[in-house]
């Protein structure tokens, strides 16, 4: 007998034929049901009286009762049944089957084929309940969807050099009208600066943004209690709009951008070519009020852009009058030499906040410091990477008077010293060979310890003997030769005893005083 499973109705439309007198034949020529199962249900149905053209025809579940519980092959019982609480538990924990397997041979003495553990894990995930999902509903203006998506590759304007790109997409979620844009990458300037031209695309601001947890929008991804980027908390402030992060590893909760992406990479960017970023970018916004924003969309039925125009565009959000300062905010630690980097580029602070760590806002045009809401530092932000903005302020003191004693500082100090005193310096900087500027500092720092005056003879008294160094003059000033008029060279220096023939030298004159 064959296999085939028939339904009730089938049952009764051959009961119908055999009461207006057709063979079971011809039954069978039809394909209705073939003949030795039409001998079948001609022997049951003679017997219950349903052959007779004056009785109603039994409802499905008299016909359910006779041709439905018919005897049943008792199931088999599997050769795993006794490592069925093992084996879902292995299940539970993600152990893939041919692990299973191999364990239960290697540690259970198992003889049965790997089919055999194939076919349980089938029959137990059969006997799950299948998953569910609800459909979200949005009301017009109500909320928004945000992701990335791969984009194409683009030449760069100058160099020609291929450049990897990102799609950044923002979808409505009731017109589901979209922003679209190529970017180079996704720092938390770029996620900032899109959300602005997205709001300006739109004409306002939709009352929530569903995003997923990218770093530049959430620090730490969690359902319950994600912490939010200061940078984009900041933002959702000026704008008005509320941030809902879906829960990690659940990117159902945003499927409409999730389409929205893939239309995108599937719809614009094949057999297109770009000359640079700003001509993909023309390309793109033409597509999206083009094809896109013209199409009949496959869950609305309707074309998204004149289904934004006519309800959603007038409930959304105003923009602020002025628009919100979209800064960027880190954490930076104050490096030895009292400058942070930020971006490549460094930015000094006052030297006692070394060793701390401070907040860093940029914008645009400023990068400020903060230790903790105070501010400490404000620079105009660099515009290339190696740059260092260093205020003199913030210098340590020691530092700040050797950084500002440059060459012509020291030959306007020793102008106001003296004319000496100059010649000294003057003679410091002509050295050809090595560079005297601290040589030339230390002689301008004698005038705070022993006066301008005195700094002044001594300068006169080196010149004299011709020995104008930093050492000399010092010397001259610690034994006071610059008080005495009748001293010989060879008392000024220790360098003046070596020249004499040794520094335990004597004349011979001076044995018999």
């Amino acid at each position: 007998m064959s296999k085939r499973r028939f339904e009730m109705y089938q049952y009764r439309q051959v009961l119908l034929r055999m009461r207006q007198g057709d063979s079971d034949r011809e039954i069978a020529r039809s394909r209705l049901m073939g003949r030795p199962k039409c001998a079948v249900v001609r022997s049951v149905a003679a017997e219950r009286g349903w052959l007779d053209p004056a009785e109603p025809l039994p409802d499905d579940a008299a016909l359910a009762a006779v041709f439905a519980s018919g005897p049943r092959p008792a199931p088999c019982v599997s050769s795993l049944e006794p490592f069925r609480a093992q084996i879902e538990r292995w299940a539970a924990e993600g152990v893939q089957g041919t692990t299973m397997h191999a364990a239960l041979c290697r540690n259970h003495g198992y003889a049965g084929s790997y089919s055999a553990v194939r076919r349980f894990l089938q029959g137990q995930a059969a006997s799950q309940p299948p998953p569910s999902t609800m459909r979200l509903d949005f009301a017009p203006g109500e909320a928004a969807q945000v992701d990335f998506g791969s984009g194409p590759v683009v030449p760069h304007q100058r160099t020609g050099e291929a450049l990897k790109t990102w799609i950044f997409v923002m979808t409505l979620c009731w017109s589901r009208h979209q922003y679209a844009e190529l970017v180079l990458d996704q720092t938390v300037a770029t996620w900032l600066g899109c959300h602005r031209r997205a709001f300006e695309w739109f004409g306002g601001v939709p009352q929530r943004l569903i995003i997923d947890n990218p770093k530049c929008a959430i620090i730490r991804a969690c359902t319950t209690d994600p912490v939010v980027q200061r940078a984009y908390a900041e933002c959702a402030e000026g704008y008005g709009f509320r941030i809902s992060p879906c829960p990690p590893r659940d990117p159902q909760k945003k499927g409409i951008v999730e389409a929205g992406v893939k239309y995108v990479k599937r719809g614009f960017v094949p057999l297109r070519e770009f000359r640079d970023l700003a001509d993909g970018n023309r390309q793109l916004r033409d597509w999206v009020l083009g094809e896109a924003g013209t199409r009949c969309h496959g869950t609305t039925r309707e074309q998204p852009l004149k289904r934004f125009v006519d309800a959603e565009k007038a409930l959304l959000l105003a923009l602020p009058e002025a628009a919100p300062d979209l800064a960027v905010w880190a954490m930076v630690n104050v490096h030895g030499d009292g400058h942070v980097q930020f971006e490549k580029s460094l930015y000094s602070v006052p030297f006692r906040l070394i060793g701390q760590r401070l907040w860093l806002k940029a914008t645009e045009g400023l990068v400020s410091l903060f230790q903790g809401h105070d501010p400490v530092a404000s620079h105009p932000r660099a515009q290339a990477p190696g740059q260092r903005s260093t205020l003199p302020d913030h210098l340590p003191p020691a530092a700040l008077a050797w950084s500002l004693a440059d060459p012509q500082h020291c030959l306007a100090a020793a102008e106001r010293i003296g004319p000496h005193c100059r010649r000294v310096i003057e003679h410091l900087f002509a050295d050809r060979v090595l560079d005297k500027l601290r040589a030339a500092q230390g002689v301008i720092r004698l005038a705070k310890t022993h006066g301008d005056t005195r700094l002044e003879a001594a300068c006169e008294r080196a010149l004299a003997f011709g020995d104008p160094r930093y050492r000399t003059v010092k010397t001259i000033l610690a034994r006071g030769l610059d008080q005495r008029h009748d001293a010989s060279p060879q008392e000024d220096t220790n360098e003046a005893l070596y020249a004499r023939g040794g520094r335990f030298y004597r004349h011979h004159s001076d044995r018999f005083h």
